[in-house]
Protein backbone atom coordinates (compact mmCIF):
# COMPACT_ATOMS: atom_id res chain seq x y z
CA UNK A 1 0.00 0.00 0.00
CA UNK A 2 1.38 3.47 -0.89
CA UNK A 3 2.47 5.82 1.40
CA UNK A 4 1.43 3.48 4.59
CA UNK A 5 4.25 4.73 6.00
CA UNK A 6 3.72 8.14 5.72
CA UNK A 7 0.12 8.01 7.20
CA UNK A 8 -0.82 7.73 10.80
CA UNK A 9 -4.04 6.37 11.30
CA UNK A 10 -5.28 6.72 15.05
CA UNK A 11 -8.29 4.86 16.38
CA UNK A 12 -7.87 5.27 20.10
CA UNK A 13 -10.72 7.58 20.18
CA UNK A 14 -13.06 5.34 19.38
CA UNK A 15 -15.79 3.47 21.15
CA UNK A 16 -18.11 1.33 20.48
CA UNK A 17 -21.83 3.48 19.82
CA UNK A 18 -25.17 2.17 19.66
CA UNK A 19 -25.66 2.78 16.12
CA UNK A 20 -29.09 2.30 14.53
CA UNK A 21 -30.13 -0.11 12.03
CA UNK A 22 -30.95 1.13 8.72
CA UNK A 23 -32.00 -0.24 5.52
CA UNK A 24 -32.31 1.56 1.84
CA UNK A 25 -32.95 -0.30 -1.12
CA UNK A 26 -33.13 1.11 -4.64
CA UNK A 27 -32.81 -0.29 -8.04
CA UNK A 28 -29.30 -1.55 -8.68
CA UNK A 29 -27.18 0.23 -11.49
CA UNK A 30 -25.81 -2.66 -13.17
CA UNK A 31 -23.10 -0.20 -14.72
CA UNK A 32 -21.82 1.33 -11.55
CA UNK A 33 -22.82 -0.42 -8.99
CA UNK A 34 -19.72 -3.06 -8.82
CA UNK A 35 -17.04 -0.50 -9.44
CA UNK A 36 -17.50 1.05 -6.71
CA UNK A 37 -18.87 -1.59 -4.57
CA UNK A 38 -15.33 -3.66 -5.42
CA UNK A 39 -13.26 -0.44 -5.66
CA UNK A 40 -12.29 -1.37 -9.27
CA UNK A 41 -8.91 0.66 -10.11
CA UNK A 42 -10.59 2.62 -12.95
CA UNK A 43 -13.01 3.97 -10.37
CA UNK A 44 -10.81 4.83 -7.12
CA UNK A 45 -8.63 7.20 -10.20
CA UNK A 46 -12.24 8.32 -11.29
CA UNK A 47 -12.98 10.00 -7.88
CA UNK A 48 -9.84 12.04 -7.76
CA UNK A 49 -6.46 12.43 -5.78
CA UNK A 50 -8.81 13.57 -3.07
CA UNK A 51 -10.77 10.65 -2.39
CA UNK A 52 -13.64 12.76 -1.37
CA UNK A 53 -14.93 10.12 1.16
CA UNK A 54 -12.95 7.27 0.84
CA UNK A 55 -9.62 6.47 2.78
CA UNK A 56 -7.36 3.49 0.95
CA UNK A 57 -5.81 2.78 3.88
CA UNK A 58 -8.66 1.00 5.47
CA UNK A 59 -10.03 -0.55 2.19
CA UNK A 60 -8.23 -4.16 3.80
CA UNK A 61 -10.63 -3.95 6.10
CA UNK A 62 -13.47 -4.51 3.34
CA UNK A 63 -14.73 -7.71 2.46
CA UNK A 64 -17.45 -9.37 -0.74
CA UNK A 65 -19.57 -12.36 -0.95
CA UNK A 66 -20.79 -13.41 -4.46
CA UNK A 67 -23.46 -15.92 -3.83
CA UNK A 68 -21.51 -19.68 -6.21
CA UNK A 69 -25.09 -20.40 -7.97
CA UNK A 70 -25.25 -16.63 -9.47
CA UNK A 71 -23.24 -18.32 -12.52
CA UNK A 72 -21.83 -15.54 -14.10
CA UNK A 73 -20.41 -12.35 -11.67
CA UNK A 74 -21.54 -9.92 -14.20
CA UNK A 75 -24.68 -7.98 -13.25
CA UNK A 76 -25.46 -6.96 -16.76
CA UNK A 77 -25.31 -10.71 -17.50
CA UNK A 78 -27.32 -11.66 -15.02
CA UNK A 79 -29.98 -8.66 -16.27
CA UNK A 80 -29.73 -9.95 -19.34
CA UNK A 81 -30.76 -13.75 -18.72
CA UNK A 82 -33.27 -12.54 -16.07
CA UNK A 83 -34.76 -10.79 -19.48
CA UNK A 84 -34.87 -14.02 -20.90
CA UNK A 85 -36.15 -16.07 -18.47
CA UNK A 86 -39.15 -13.33 -17.88
CA UNK A 87 -40.00 -14.05 -21.67
CA UNK A 88 -40.26 -17.62 -21.43
CA UNK A 89 -42.19 -17.75 -18.07
CA UNK A 90 -44.82 -15.19 -19.25
CA UNK A 91 -44.61 -14.79 -23.16
CA UNK A 92 -44.12 -11.39 -22.74
CA UNK A 93 -40.69 -8.54 -22.73
CA UNK A 94 -39.83 -7.40 -19.79
CA UNK A 95 -41.48 -4.11 -18.82
CA UNK A 96 -37.74 -1.81 -17.78
CA UNK A 97 -39.02 1.61 -18.31
CA UNK A 98 -41.81 3.70 -16.44
CA UNK A 99 -45.71 3.77 -18.54
CA UNK A 100 -48.91 5.15 -18.20
CA UNK A 101 -52.24 3.65 -17.96
CA UNK A 102 -55.84 3.98 -17.81
CA UNK A 103 -57.59 3.66 -14.65
CA UNK A 104 -61.19 2.44 -13.82
CA UNK A 105 -61.29 6.31 -13.16
CA UNK A 106 -60.41 7.27 -16.44
CA UNK A 107 -57.62 9.01 -14.78
CA UNK A 108 -54.10 8.61 -16.00
CA UNK A 109 -52.08 5.86 -13.41
CA UNK A 110 -47.90 5.57 -13.54
CA UNK A 111 -46.51 2.50 -13.98
CA UNK A 112 -43.49 2.00 -12.63
CA UNK A 113 -40.70 -0.23 -15.03
CA UNK A 114 -39.57 -3.97 -13.23
CA UNK A 115 -36.81 -3.92 -11.38
CA UNK A 116 -35.17 -7.07 -11.27
CA UNK A 117 -32.10 -6.70 -9.63
CA UNK A 118 -32.34 -4.15 -6.56
CA UNK A 119 -29.11 -2.46 -4.23
CA UNK A 120 -30.16 -2.95 -0.66
CA UNK A 121 -27.15 -0.47 1.69
CA UNK A 122 -27.34 -1.81 5.23
CA UNK A 123 -25.96 0.19 8.16
CA UNK A 124 -23.48 -1.87 10.28
CA UNK A 125 -21.25 -1.66 13.42
CA UNK A 126 -17.57 -1.41 13.03
CA UNK A 127 -17.63 -5.46 14.85
CA UNK A 128 -19.90 -6.67 11.99
CA UNK A 129 -18.83 -9.52 9.82
CA UNK A 130 -19.58 -11.05 6.80
CA UNK A 131 -21.16 -13.83 7.80
CA UNK A 132 -23.43 -11.61 10.08
CA UNK A 133 -24.37 -9.82 6.97
CA UNK A 134 -25.11 -13.37 5.11
CA UNK A 135 -27.41 -14.44 7.45
CA UNK A 136 -29.63 -11.65 6.84
CA UNK A 137 -29.48 -12.00 3.38
CA UNK A 138 -30.11 -15.46 3.91
CA UNK A 139 -33.44 -14.95 6.05
CA UNK A 140 -34.58 -12.34 3.24
CA UNK A 141 -34.43 -14.94 0.87
CA UNK A 142 -36.29 -17.62 3.15
CA UNK A 143 -38.85 -14.67 4.18
CA UNK A 144 -39.89 -12.77 0.88
CA UNK A 145 -38.10 -14.64 -2.03
CA UNK A 146 -35.59 -12.26 -3.01
CA UNK A 147 -31.67 -13.91 -3.90
CA UNK A 148 -28.64 -11.72 -2.05
CA UNK A 149 -26.13 -12.33 -5.39
CA UNK A 150 -23.68 -9.67 -4.13
CA UNK A 151 -22.96 -8.73 -0.71
CA UNK A 152 -19.85 -6.40 0.10
CA UNK A 153 -18.97 -4.56 3.32
CA UNK A 154 -17.20 -1.14 3.15
CA UNK A 155 -15.45 0.31 6.41
CA UNK A 156 -13.48 2.64 4.55
CA UNK A 157 -15.95 5.35 3.81
CA UNK A 158 -17.15 8.24 5.38
CA UNK A 159 -16.17 11.79 5.37
CA UNK A 160 -13.65 14.36 6.59
CA UNK A 161 -13.73 16.76 9.92
CA UNK A 162 -13.06 20.36 10.30
CA UNK A 163 -10.43 20.86 13.06
CA UNK A 164 -11.00 17.79 16.11
CA UNK A 165 -14.08 16.11 16.62
CA UNK A 166 -16.99 17.11 19.25
CA UNK A 167 -16.44 15.72 23.05
CA UNK A 168 -19.12 13.56 22.49
CA UNK A 169 -18.15 12.24 19.19
CA UNK A 170 -16.81 8.60 19.96
CA UNK A 171 -16.58 7.44 16.73
CA UNK A 172 -14.07 9.69 14.71
CA UNK A 173 -10.57 9.01 14.36
CA UNK A 174 -7.25 10.91 13.16
CA UNK A 175 -5.90 9.77 9.81
CA UNK A 176 -2.33 11.59 9.61
CA UNK A 177 -3.24 15.07 10.44
CA UNK A 178 -6.57 14.94 10.01
CA UNK A 179 -9.87 13.77 10.97
CA UNK A 180 -12.17 10.63 9.85
CA UNK A 181 -16.13 10.35 11.11
CA UNK A 182 -16.48 6.66 9.27
CA UNK A 183 -19.74 5.07 7.73
CA UNK A 184 -19.77 1.70 8.41
CA UNK A 185 -22.16 -0.52 5.77
CA UNK A 186 -22.82 -2.95 3.64
CA UNK A 187 -24.33 -3.40 -0.02
CA UNK A 188 -26.61 -6.42 -0.43
CA UNK A 189 -27.34 -7.18 -4.31
CA UNK A 190 -30.95 -9.41 -4.64
CA UNK A 191 -32.71 -10.87 -7.50
CA UNK A 192 -35.86 -9.44 -7.04
CA UNK A 193 -37.91 -12.09 -9.28
CA UNK A 194 -39.64 -15.26 -8.61
CA UNK A 195 -38.05 -17.26 -11.69
CA UNK A 196 -40.75 -20.27 -11.22
CA UNK A 197 -43.87 -17.74 -12.16
CA UNK A 198 -41.18 -14.91 -14.43
CA UNK A 199 -42.65 -11.90 -12.00
CA UNK A 200 -41.29 -9.37 -9.53
CA UNK A 201 -41.66 -10.29 -6.35
CA UNK A 202 -44.09 -7.69 -4.27
CA UNK A 203 -42.73 -6.27 -0.88
CA UNK A 204 -44.68 -3.63 1.14
CA UNK A 205 -44.49 -1.06 3.71
CA UNK A 206 -45.12 -3.60 6.48
CA UNK A 207 -42.52 -6.11 4.73
CA UNK A 208 -40.07 -3.17 4.49
CA UNK A 209 -40.59 -2.39 8.45
CA UNK A 210 -40.08 -6.21 9.42
CA UNK A 211 -36.76 -6.20 7.07
CA UNK A 212 -35.35 -3.35 9.59
CA UNK A 213 -36.57 -5.01 12.12
CA UNK A 214 -34.78 -8.40 10.79
CA UNK A 215 -31.43 -6.88 10.23
CA UNK A 216 -31.27 -5.10 14.23
CA UNK A 217 -31.91 -8.48 15.17
CA UNK A 218 -29.18 -10.43 13.41
CA UNK A 219 -26.87 -7.41 13.66
CA UNK A 220 -27.71 -6.90 16.93
CA UNK A 221 -28.16 -3.13 16.05
CA UNK A 222 -30.45 -0.82 17.97
CA UNK A 223 -33.78 -0.35 15.85
CA UNK A 224 -33.88 3.20 13.58
CA UNK A 225 -36.81 4.87 12.89
CA UNK A 226 -38.31 4.27 9.53
CA UNK A 227 -38.97 6.64 6.90
CA UNK A 228 -42.91 6.86 7.74
CA UNK A 229 -42.02 7.70 11.38
CA UNK A 230 -39.17 10.53 10.68
CA UNK A 231 -40.89 12.02 7.61
CA UNK A 232 -37.21 12.25 6.01
CA UNK A 233 -35.92 10.94 2.25
CA UNK A 234 -32.92 8.94 1.85
CA UNK A 235 -29.38 10.56 0.96
CA UNK A 236 -27.28 8.86 -1.61
CA UNK A 237 -23.79 8.69 -1.03
CA UNK A 238 -22.36 12.36 -2.75
CA UNK A 239 -25.68 14.56 -0.96
CA UNK A 240 -24.66 12.78 2.34
CA UNK A 241 -21.29 13.69 2.41
CA UNK A 242 -22.39 17.75 1.27
CA UNK A 243 -24.94 17.67 4.07
CA UNK A 244 -22.19 16.40 6.47
CA UNK A 245 -20.18 19.48 4.99
CA UNK A 246 -22.92 21.82 5.31
CA UNK A 247 -23.61 20.97 9.57
CA UNK A 248 -19.86 21.54 9.92
CA UNK A 249 -20.46 24.92 8.62
CA UNK A 250 -23.19 25.56 10.39
CA UNK A 251 -21.20 24.57 13.57
CA UNK A 252 -18.35 26.75 12.80
CA UNK A 253 -20.72 29.68 11.66
CA UNK A 254 -22.51 28.79 15.46
CA UNK A 255 -19.44 29.46 17.19
CA UNK A 256 -18.41 32.63 15.18
CA UNK A 257 -21.74 34.40 16.07
CA UNK A 258 -20.96 33.26 20.07
CA UNK A 259 -17.30 34.51 19.64
CA UNK A 260 -19.32 37.80 18.18
CA UNK A 261 -21.29 38.08 20.79
CA UNK A 262 -18.73 38.19 23.69
CA UNK A 263 -16.46 40.79 21.98
CA UNK A 264 -20.60 43.11 21.59
CA UNK A 265 -20.45 42.56 25.27
CA UNK A 266 -17.29 43.12 26.05
CA UNK A 267 -17.34 46.87 23.56
CA UNK A 268 -20.92 47.28 25.44
CA UNK A 269 -19.10 47.22 29.00
CA UNK A 270 -16.09 48.94 28.13
CA UNK A 271 -18.40 52.06 27.02
CA UNK A 272 -20.07 51.90 29.99
CA UNK A 273 -17.51 52.38 32.28
CA UNK A 274 -15.85 54.91 29.95
CA UNK A 275 -19.20 56.83 30.22
CA UNK A 276 -18.90 56.86 33.96
CA UNK A 277 -16.20 58.22 34.07
CA UNK A 278 -16.82 61.13 31.77
CA UNK A 279 -20.45 62.17 34.27
CA UNK A 280 -19.73 64.76 36.79
CA UNK A 281 -21.64 62.43 39.35
CA UNK A 282 -17.91 60.57 40.19
CA UNK A 283 -16.61 62.86 43.36
CA UNK A 284 -13.10 64.14 41.97
CA UNK A 285 -11.49 62.21 44.44
CA UNK A 286 -12.47 59.14 43.22
CA UNK A 287 -11.98 60.03 39.43
CA UNK A 288 -8.48 59.06 39.12
CA UNK A 289 -9.18 55.79 41.10
CA UNK A 290 -11.51 55.57 37.91
CA UNK A 291 -9.62 56.63 35.04
CA UNK A 292 -7.37 53.50 36.54
CA UNK A 293 -9.80 51.27 36.41
CA UNK A 294 -11.43 52.08 32.95
CA UNK A 295 -7.34 52.02 31.75
CA UNK A 296 -6.98 48.46 33.24
CA UNK A 297 -10.29 47.68 31.27
CA UNK A 298 -9.37 48.97 28.28
CA UNK A 299 -5.87 47.31 28.29
CA UNK A 300 -8.43 43.91 29.12
CA UNK A 301 -10.24 43.63 26.56
CA UNK A 302 -9.12 46.87 23.99
CA UNK A 303 -5.51 45.89 24.23
CA UNK A 304 -5.78 41.90 25.16
CA UNK A 305 -8.76 40.22 25.53
CA UNK A 306 -10.85 41.76 22.53
CA UNK A 307 -7.44 41.75 20.25
CA UNK A 308 -7.67 38.39 20.98
CA UNK A 309 -10.99 38.05 20.61
CA UNK A 310 -10.90 39.47 16.96
CA UNK A 311 -8.43 37.74 16.02
CA UNK A 312 -9.94 34.24 16.88
CA UNK A 313 -13.20 35.90 15.04
CA UNK A 314 -11.07 36.75 11.18
CA UNK A 315 -9.45 32.93 11.99
CA UNK A 316 -13.47 31.64 11.90
CA UNK A 317 -13.88 33.72 8.87
CA UNK A 318 -11.17 32.63 6.95
CA UNK A 319 -11.88 29.36 8.11
CA UNK A 320 -15.34 29.96 6.48
CA UNK A 321 -13.90 31.22 3.05
CA UNK A 322 -11.73 28.03 2.64
CA UNK A 323 -14.77 25.87 4.03
CA UNK A 324 -16.94 27.17 1.03
CA UNK A 325 -13.96 26.98 -1.21
CA UNK A 326 -14.00 23.25 -0.52
CA UNK A 327 -16.91 22.80 -1.31
CA UNK A 328 -17.31 24.49 -4.34
CA UNK A 329 -14.52 22.05 -5.14
CA UNK A 330 -16.17 19.40 -4.23
CA UNK A 331 -18.97 20.13 -6.65
CA UNK A 332 -17.19 21.25 -9.30
CA UNK A 333 -15.23 17.59 -9.09
CA UNK A 334 -18.92 15.83 -8.93
CA UNK A 335 -19.68 17.37 -11.92
CA UNK A 336 -17.27 16.57 -13.82
CA UNK A 337 -17.50 12.94 -12.58
CA UNK A 338 -21.18 12.89 -13.80
CA UNK A 339 -19.81 14.54 -17.38
CA UNK A 340 -17.37 11.63 -17.63
CA UNK A 341 -19.99 8.94 -16.65
CA UNK A 342 -22.30 10.73 -19.27
CA UNK A 343 -19.88 10.03 -21.85
CA UNK A 344 -18.76 6.65 -21.14
CA UNK A 345 -22.80 5.74 -20.96
CA UNK A 346 -22.43 6.95 -24.61
CA UNK A 347 -19.85 5.03 -25.65
CA UNK A 348 -21.37 2.06 -24.15
CA UNK A 349 -24.95 3.14 -26.22
CA UNK A 350 -22.53 3.78 -28.97
CA UNK A 351 -21.47 0.15 -29.04
CA UNK A 352 -24.56 -1.16 -27.88
CA UNK A 353 -26.83 0.37 -31.00
CA UNK A 354 -23.91 -1.15 -33.40
CA UNK A 355 -24.18 -4.74 -31.65
CA UNK A 356 -28.24 -4.19 -31.97
CA UNK A 357 -27.65 -3.37 -35.68
CA UNK A 358 -25.33 -6.11 -36.28
CA UNK A 359 -27.89 -8.68 -34.49
CA UNK A 360 -30.80 -7.14 -36.80
CA UNK A 361 -28.90 -7.84 -39.67
CA UNK A 362 -28.27 -11.07 -38.31
CA UNK A 363 -32.08 -11.86 -37.78
CA UNK A 364 -32.96 -10.52 -41.61
CA UNK A 365 -30.30 -12.95 -42.94
CA UNK A 366 -31.70 -15.97 -40.96
CA UNK A 367 -35.12 -15.01 -42.14
CA UNK A 368 -34.42 -14.52 -45.86
CA UNK A 369 -33.11 -18.33 -45.35
CA UNK A 370 -36.04 -19.67 -43.01
CA UNK A 371 -38.49 -18.16 -46.01
CA UNK A 372 -35.83 -19.77 -48.88
CA UNK A 373 -36.09 -23.27 -46.35
CA UNK A 374 -40.03 -22.79 -46.13
CA UNK A 375 -40.04 -22.63 -50.37
CA UNK A 376 -37.52 -25.37 -51.29
CA UNK A 377 -38.59 -27.80 -48.75
CA UNK A 378 -42.02 -27.61 -48.17
CA UNK A 379 -42.60 -30.13 -45.65
CA UNK A 380 -40.21 -27.68 -43.62
CA UNK A 381 -43.33 -25.86 -42.14
CA UNK A 382 -44.96 -29.02 -41.63
CA UNK A 383 -41.95 -30.48 -39.19
CA UNK A 384 -41.70 -27.37 -37.48
CA UNK A 385 -45.41 -27.58 -36.33
CA UNK A 386 -44.91 -31.66 -35.18
CA UNK A 387 -42.12 -30.51 -33.18
CA UNK A 388 -43.63 -27.74 -31.53
CA UNK A 389 -46.76 -30.50 -30.90
CA UNK A 390 -44.51 -33.35 -29.49
CA UNK A 391 -43.14 -30.87 -27.26
CA UNK A 392 -46.37 -29.81 -25.78
CA UNK A 393 -47.81 -33.40 -25.64
CA UNK A 394 -44.33 -33.88 -23.25
CA UNK A 395 -41.60 -35.80 -25.46
CA UNK A 396 -38.47 -35.49 -24.98
CA UNK A 397 -35.67 -34.42 -27.28
CA UNK A 398 -34.45 -37.61 -28.57
CA UNK A 399 -38.39 -38.80 -28.60
CA UNK A 400 -38.91 -36.20 -31.26
CA UNK A 401 -35.60 -36.84 -32.96
CA UNK A 402 -36.95 -40.35 -33.75
CA UNK A 403 -40.55 -39.35 -34.42
CA UNK A 404 -38.80 -36.55 -37.14
CA UNK A 405 -35.75 -37.31 -38.10
CA UNK A 406 -35.06 -41.18 -38.08
CA UNK A 407 -39.13 -41.50 -38.90
CA UNK A 408 -39.23 -44.16 -36.39
CA UNK A 409 -41.81 -45.12 -34.28
CA UNK A 410 -41.74 -45.42 -30.36
CA UNK A 411 -43.49 -46.87 -27.99
CA UNK A 412 -43.94 -45.65 -24.19
CA UNK A 413 -45.84 -45.21 -21.25
CA UNK A 414 -46.92 -42.66 -18.57
CA UNK A 415 -48.93 -39.88 -19.83
CA UNK A 416 -49.30 -36.88 -22.38
CA UNK A 417 -50.75 -33.42 -22.61
CA UNK A 418 -54.03 -32.40 -24.49
CA UNK A 419 -53.67 -28.63 -24.87
CA UNK A 420 -56.98 -28.45 -26.32
CA UNK A 421 -58.48 -29.93 -22.95
CA UNK A 422 -55.65 -28.99 -20.91
CA UNK A 423 -55.01 -32.32 -19.04
CA UNK A 424 -52.91 -35.40 -19.14
CA UNK A 425 -54.04 -38.61 -20.27
CA UNK A 426 -52.73 -41.71 -19.50
CA UNK A 427 -50.75 -43.97 -21.94
CA UNK A 428 -49.64 -47.96 -21.58
CA UNK A 429 -47.05 -49.27 -23.93
CA UNK A 430 -48.69 -47.03 -27.06
CA UNK A 431 -46.83 -46.65 -30.03
CA UNK A 432 -46.71 -42.85 -31.46
CA UNK A 433 -45.66 -42.17 -35.35
CA UNK A 434 -45.42 -39.49 -37.22
CA UNK A 435 -47.28 -40.21 -40.98
CA UNK A 436 -48.49 -38.18 -44.24
CA UNK A 437 -52.17 -37.15 -43.99
CA UNK A 438 -54.32 -39.57 -45.58
CA UNK A 439 -56.51 -36.72 -47.10
CA UNK A 440 -53.81 -34.37 -47.74
CA UNK A 441 -50.14 -35.54 -48.47
CA UNK A 442 -48.27 -31.70 -47.75
CA UNK A 443 -49.91 -32.41 -44.11
CA UNK A 444 -48.34 -34.26 -41.27
CA UNK A 445 -50.01 -36.36 -38.60
CA UNK A 446 -49.00 -38.18 -35.21
CA UNK A 447 -51.04 -41.06 -34.60
CA UNK A 448 -50.84 -42.93 -31.73
CA UNK A 449 -51.34 -46.76 -32.68
CA UNK A 450 -52.66 -45.72 -36.30
CA UNK A 451 -55.12 -43.44 -34.97
CA UNK A 452 -54.34 -39.33 -35.23
CA UNK A 453 -53.56 -38.00 -31.81
CA UNK A 454 -56.13 -35.32 -31.68
CA UNK A 455 -59.12 -38.20 -32.65
CA UNK A 456 -57.67 -40.19 -29.41
CA UNK A 457 -57.30 -37.07 -27.09
CA UNK A 458 -61.32 -36.68 -27.86
CA UNK A 459 -61.91 -40.35 -27.24
CA UNK A 460 -60.38 -40.10 -24.09
CA UNK A 461 -62.11 -37.07 -22.91
CA UNK A 462 -65.70 -38.35 -23.89
CA UNK A 463 -64.53 -41.46 -21.70
CA UNK A 464 -63.72 -39.62 -18.94
CA UNK A 465 -66.82 -37.61 -19.06
CA UNK A 466 -69.40 -40.65 -18.99
CA UNK A 467 -67.16 -41.92 -16.27
CA UNK A 468 -68.21 -38.52 -14.31
CA UNK A 469 -71.61 -38.93 -15.53
CA UNK A 470 -71.75 -42.33 -14.36
CA UNK A 471 -69.82 -41.62 -10.81
CA UNK A 472 -72.69 -38.77 -9.91
CA UNK A 473 -75.39 -40.65 -10.94
CA UNK A 474 -74.85 -43.88 -9.06
CA UNK A 475 -75.48 -42.00 -5.60
CA UNK A 476 -79.36 -41.21 -6.93
CA UNK A 477 -80.02 -44.86 -7.82
CA UNK A 478 -79.33 -45.91 -4.38
CA UNK A 479 -81.62 -44.25 -2.53
CA UNK A 480 -84.60 -46.22 -2.77
CA UNK A 481 -88.46 -45.09 -3.11
CA UNK A 482 -90.36 -42.69 -0.95
CA UNK A 483 -93.69 -43.66 0.66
Amino acid sequence: MSGLQAIFINKSNFKKMATKSSIHIKPCNTKSSEAHNRRTAEYMRNIGESKIYIVPELSADNEQWINPDFGNPNLQTHYDNIKRMVKEKTGRAMQEKERERKGKNGKIIKVAGCSPIREGVLLIKPDTILADVKKFGEECQRRWGITPLQIFLHKDEGHWLNGQPDAEDKESFQVGEKWFKPNYHAHIVFDWMNHDTGKSQKLNDDDMMQMQTLASDILSMQRGQTKAETGKEHLERNDFIIEKQKAELQRIDAVKRHKEQQINLAEQELRQVKSEIRTDKLKSAATDAATAIASGVGSLFGNGKLKELEQANEKLHQEVIKRNKGIDELKTKMQQMQEQHGKQIQNLQGVHNQELEAKDKEISRLNTLLEKAHKWFPMFKEILRMEKLCTVIGFTKDMIESLLTKREAIQCSGKIYSEEHRRKFEIKSDVFKVEKNLTDNSKLVLTINRQPISEWFKEQWEKLRQGLRQSAEEPRKSRGFKM
